[in-house]
C-alpha cells in the first residue's frame, strides 16, 4: 500500500470530522430524536467535511458503511474502478443522521452479517482490495487467478520443499506440461469452491464443459463422504 501511495498510483485524503464540529468541545455528535441508546453523529460535521473536498459528482462514489448495505464483494471492488473519487463515510456509536444519507450517500455497504464500533475497519477493507485493480498495483495475471475473479476461489497452492514430512506436491504441478497444469488448477478450483463455498457454484453460470466438470467432482466428493462414513 504504501509503495502505491509514493508511486502516486493512490492518493488517501483522511477528514476528522472534528474538525468541523459545532462546537469548541469538538462535539459531533447527539442523541437521537424518539430515544434509543447510544449517540448519533450529527449532520453539521459531515456535510461540511463533505463540501471541503469539493469533488465534481461526475467521477464520485460516496460510500457509507452500514449493516443495511450490500455486501461487499470482488465484483463491487472492480466497478469501483470506473471512478476517480472515492468517499468512504466512517460511522460511529449508533450510526449517522439519515439526512446525510439522503443528501449525496450513494451506496451503504457492508462486509458482513456482525456489529463493529466503526467504519474505519470496514473502510480499510475497502481499500485494500480496491487498490489492487489500479493498474501497476500489482502484475495482472495474479489478479486473474486469484479467489473470486472467475467466480471461484483459488485452487490450492504449493511451494518448497516438493516433499516435506512425508507429504508430496501433486506430480502434475512439477510436469512442466502446462495444459495439464491448467486443467489441475481449473479442476482443484472447482473442487476448492464446491466444498466450501458451494453457494459460488449454484449461484454461478459456466459453460458446458465446466458443468460436466463440476458434476464429475461432485461424485467424487460424494463417493468420499460416503466412505468417510
Amino acid at each position: 500500500m504504501k509503495k502505491g501511495i509514493n508511486n502516486g498510483l493512490l492518493n488517501l485524503n483522511i477528514k476528522n470530522i472534528r474538525d468541523y464540529s459545532i462546537n469548541n468541545q469538538n462535539q459531533v455528535d447527539d442523541t437521537p430524536f424518539g430515544g434509543g441508546p447510544g449517540m448519533l453523529l450529527r449532520p453539521e460535521p459531515l456535510f461540511d467535511a463533505f463540501k471541503s473536498l469539493n469533488l465534481d459528482k461526475n467521477g464520485r462514489k460516496t460510500i457509507y458503511f452500514s449493516p443495511k448495505g450490500e455486501k461487499l464483494s470482488q465484483n463491487y471492488i472492480k466497478n469501483l474502478t470506473n471512478y476517480q473519487n472515492i468517499v468512504l463515510i466512517c460511522g460511529r456509536y449508533e450510526g449517522i443522521d439519515e439526512r446525510v444519507i439522503e443528501s449525496f450517500v450513494d451506496d451503504q455497504v457492508s462486509v458482513g452479517d456482525y456489529v463493529l464500533t466503526g467504519g474505519e475497519l470496514p473502510a480499510m477493507i475497502l481499500i485494500d482490495c480496491a487498490s489492487r485493480f489500479i493498474e501497476g498495483f500489482i502484475k495482472k495475471e495474479s489478479l486473474a487467478n486469484e479467489s473470486f475473479s472467475r467466480g471461484l476461489l483459488e485452487h490450492r497452492q504449493y511451494t518448497k520443499p516438493r516433499e516435506y514430512m512425508g507429504m508430496k506436491v501433486p506430480d502434475v504441478l512439477v510436469s512442466g506440461n502446462h495444459k495439464e497444469i491448467d486443467r489441475y488448477k481449473l479442476e482443484d478450483s472447482l473442487r476448492e469452491t464446491l466444498k466450501y463455498r458451494p453457494d459460488l457454484i449454484e449461484n454461478g453460470s459456466f459453460d458446458e464443459n465446466i458443468i460436466k466438470i463440476i458434476d464429475n467432482i461432485k461424485k467424487e466428493l460424494e463417493n468420499e463422504s460416503y466412505r468417510s462414513n
